[in-house]
């Protein structure tokens, strides 16, 4: 291939002067922009699959618990640290020698040979950013992003998902590649909206399809602000045997709805829809279009509806799972990925005005020992134990993160104590799809509050993700002016994860 001389000066995208006099020569010879980047990618896989385990990963579950879990009182006890550091809760044995993890997670403690404890996590961000723990993101981003912002870079599930679709083709799937669950993301509390499990540059068509929750929380639960006045049931901490989770929107069935006015509505919908066909070069309307085909084509095919209905598990299932949100989540999760799924994001999100996930500046403790501890668990040790014994786990990817970790001195102010923001140094956990089993990576300093070996930033962990997914972290993909961007920015492949 020919090359030309002239300056290596790296442009603002990426891409060296040299490079782009090379690109225009190759037009000459009949090659692309995109056949260039295509042979890149091509070149980047080869290289990637020399480290272990690429590929190994048919599928994912991607579990986000909002708010930001203390990693004191989860992962990184600290037995020996002062009061003031150590707090109410002890430290336990784990099935693994001289490994101990919070009194509160027992059966996780007895589960750690299945999973890779990671206790290194850092980065410069002590704020619910979403968008930072779920994207290759620059060093530099938007606080807390806005969702509609097209501008952000897009999350792990849709790159995957948009992947995939160059690779394979973009034809209907009765089950979709990119599934998030329960409930589009902070739509059942009082914040705002933020940004994070979304195509962003990538465009809406690599959103997630939401489902939805129908129904009541059972248990009333400690508020994370000092509201005693207010009784909140919260899902999280338990539901009905009779709640359900539904495909979002209009594709979800409306009772008593037959397939023939579906049928009839539909052609209004397209006699409607001629009208504007001058508006089709509107990415908006584009955007509504493939998302009323999107709707039509899953309520017809009615797959998806049925990998979500998990009544159809044994009581014995479902109540290992745990009859709450989080558990009957993560089991229409495994459903999912069952029925042909290929990335499910399970949130543990905010609900109701002062129920914010794991956001515990208030009743740190209560809310800790009462339900976030207990249904964690229970919930997340009937996925990993389901899995195994399924024979998925191998192929299963298990991400379970947050947006960052919690202070290590408590502020006794509030009531029922609080830790705030620290990302300095927090907790993670993953298993299954080439993970190593039975392993603790990093080590934060004696008060939890900074790395003491083995740092780890999100995209690290995202980059590694891509490589057991069969994708190199450094392949690119174009943003809104056609400009090439690595999927996990500057992330590296963490050897010290995979088994």
């Amino acid at each position: 291939m020919i090359r030309f001389l002239g300056s290596p000066k790296t442009l603002c995208d990426g891409i060296t002067r040299r490079d782009m006099l090379h690109l225009g020569g190759l037009g000459m010879f009949g090659l692309s922009l995109s056949d260039y980047f295509r042979l890149q990618q091509v070149q980047a896989s080869e290289e990637a699959a020399a480290v272990p385990n690429f590929g190994k990963a048919k599928q994912c579950i991607l579990i986000h618990l909002i708010g930001a879990p203390p990693q004191h009182e989860t992962f990184d006890p600290k037995p020996n640290a002062p009061a003031e550091i150590q707090g109410e809760m002890q430290a336990i044995s784990s099935i693994l020698p001289g490994v101990e993890i919070c009194e509160g997670l027992p059966r996780t403690a007895q589960l750690l040979d299945k999973l890779t404890v990671i206790r290194s996590l850092t980065h410069h961000l002590p704020f619910h950013h979403v968008h930072y723990a779920m994207s290759g993101i620059p060093d530099s981003p938007k606080v807390e992003a806005d969702p509609n912002d097209r501008a952000l870079w897009p999350c792990i599930g849709s790159v995957v998902d948009y992947l995939d679709r160059q690779r394979e083709g973009d034809q209907f799937r009765e089950i979709p590649r990119h599934i998030a669950m329960p409930y589009v993301m902070y739509s059942r509390c009082e914040f705002r909206p933020l940004g994070g499990p979304y195509g962003g540059f990538l465009g809406s068509k690599y959103d997630p399809i939401w489902t939805d929750f129908r129904g009541e929380g059972t248990t009333e639960v400690p508020m994370s602000l000092d509201k005693k006045s207010i009784d909140w049931r919260d899902p999280f901490a338990g539901i009905t045997p009779e709640a359900r989770l539904e495909v979002a929107g209009p594709t979800a069935p409306q009772e008593g709805i037959t397939p023939q006015r579906l049928g009839i509505r539909r052609a209004l919908l397209e006699q409607f829809d001629e009208s504007r066909r001058w508006m089709d070069k509107n990415e908006k309307v584009m955007s509504l279009d493939r998302n009323q085909n999107l709707a039509w084509s899953l309520l017809s095919s009615g797959k998806m509806t049925t990998a979500l209905d998990v009544q159809q598990e044994s009581v014995e299932v479902r109540e290992r799972y745990g009859m709450n949100l989080f558990g009957q989540s993560l089991l229409a999760a495994r459903r999912m990925l069952e029925a042909g799924g290929r990335f499910m994001t399970v949130f543990w999100d905010a609900y109701g005005h002062f129920t914010a996930g794991w956001d515990t500046h208030y009743e740190h403790y209560p809310r800790l020992k009462q339900y976030l501890l207990p249904v964690f668990d229970l919930s997340f040790t009937a996925l990993i134990e389901d899995l195994d014994a399924r024979g998925m786990l191998d192929e299963t990817l298990i991400l379970c993160i947050s947006e960052h970790g919690r202070t290590p001195k408590i502020n006794t102010t509030p009531p029922g104590c609080g830790r705030e923001h620290w990302s300095r140094v927090y907790s993670g956990v993953m298993a299954g799809g080439g993970i190593a089993r039975g392993k603790v990576v990093g080590k934060s300093d004696d008060i939890g509050g900074d790395v003491a070996d083995t740092p780890i930033s999100p995209k690290d962990l995202l980059a590694t993700s891509f490589h057991l997914l069969g994708i190199d972290p450094h392949m690119t993909v174009p943003d809104q002016l056609g400009r090439p961007y690595p999927v996990a920015g500057d992330g590296a492949i963490r050897h010290e994860l995979i088994g």
